[in-house]
């Protein structure tokens, strides 16, 4: 398998590069859009309900648009780290470090890696509490469907945001230090 992912990056090593930062960048840049614009644009609203409806439908397909990138983003994670040899530049086959500057490129990608998967695993999270806005709506319980979206929007987005911009940011670092 490690041959095969190596040889796909190999091959195919600038797609691969570009669907990452586009990934990237749809997803981070679509949650600074829904914060920033969108979500500024419903205060406007001055139905609850409807602002509430609204809302749940932007984050819906938010949630629709960069589903597809985040699967993207996480593959060609995985093919670059292989790809690009961070573990065989640190580390032998018994597992020594044989050099320290290799070695902490190898721990930075990890905490890329790590961030990006809390990321996805907070995105899961707003996934389900916005669809439970949505039951909340039907069944006419505003006040829950107002609790459920707000949590999104004040502490959610915004730590999913500050997440991907440092993750582009060590990226960036990453790409600049072999």
């Amino acid at each position: 398998m490690k041959e095969f992912l190596i040889e796909t990056f190999t091959h195919h090593r600038t797609l691969i590069v570009f669907l990452h930062v586009l990934s990237a960048v749809v997803w981070v840049g679509g949650m600074i859009s829904i914060r920033f614009a969108a979500h500024q644009s419903m205060q406007l609203i001055t139905d609850p309900k409807l602002r509430l409806e609204r809302a749940s439908h932007t984050l819906k397909r938010l949630f629709a648009i960069v589903t597809p990138f985040v699967i993207i983003l996480i593959v060609t994670a995985v093919l670059m780290a292989v790809g690009l040899g961070f573990r065989a530049a640190a580390m032998d086959a018994s597992g020594n470090v044989i050099d320290e500057y290799a070695m902490s490129i190898y721990n930075t990608v990890h905490i890329k890696e790590a961030i990006w998967l809390v990321m996805t695993i907070n995105l899961g999270a707003m996934m389900f509490r916005r669809k439970r806005a949505e039951r909340a709506l039907e069944m006419g319980n505003l006040d829950e469907a107002k609790n459920m979206l707000a949590i999104i929007a004040k502490y959610m987005v915004p730590v999913n945001i500050v997440l991907g911009v440092t993750a582009i940011f060590i990226g960036v670092v990453l790409r600049n230090a072999y």
